[in-house]
């Protein structure tokens, strides 16, 4: 599984290794990055909270869990979450990218990556995301790749001491025909 790579024009999705570490703290440790992710991320992001990180990746079977590169540069992380019981051809997408890499489409393209895998590798039937209401930017990312809107939890999210609310968005493979 580690010569796993996934590429799509400049960008490429691979499994971290140890080298990547210290990459991804500086990648990582990013206040607006902390402000759009769950809590379980840390912040401050150091180089033990990266290695512990990839060393619980390198661990995944399946492969799960993608460094998103660019230029061949550590650029953001990008991963599926399985689901389990009736959910289980199902899985939640989660990602982020670098501030030196916003706005390039290169997130836009490691989603586009990760669908392709998670439907045609793993066999899922459905992937969905969701977004914080204080991040557009990703709520577009998720449209551009086929994922459709399926609501709004409202206040769903305590994120920094404010209600947020989340935006789910789902995307179903087509059977073929």
């Amino acid at each position: 599984m580690e010569s796993l790579v996934l590429k799509e024009g400049l960008v490429a999705l691979r499994a971290l290794r140890m080298e990547d570490s210290q990459a991804l703290a500086v990648q990582a440790n990013d206040r607006a990055i902390f402000d759009k992710v769950r809590d379980y991320f840390p912040h401050p992001y150091g180089i033990e909270d990266a290695k512990a990180f990839i060393q619980m990746v390198l661990e995944e079977q399946p492969r799960l869990t993608f460094g998103i590169f660019y230029h061949g540069q550590l650029a953001g992380m990008i991963g599926l979450k399985l689901q389990s019981d009736v959910y289980r051809k199902s899985a939640e997408v989660g990602y982020w990218i670098g501030a030196n890499f916003r706005g390039k489409g290169i997130t836009t393209s490691a989603l586009a990556l990760i669908t392709s895998y998670g439907v045609n590798t793993l066999l899922l039937k459905r992937l969905y995301a969701g977004a914080f209401s204080n991040n557009p930017p990703s709520m577009r990312v998720l449209e551009k790749c086929g994922y459709l809107f399926e609501g709004v939890a409202r206040k769903a999210i305590w994120k920094n001491g404010e209600y947020l609310d989340e935006h789910r968005y789902g995307f179903v493979a087509e059977d073929p025909s």
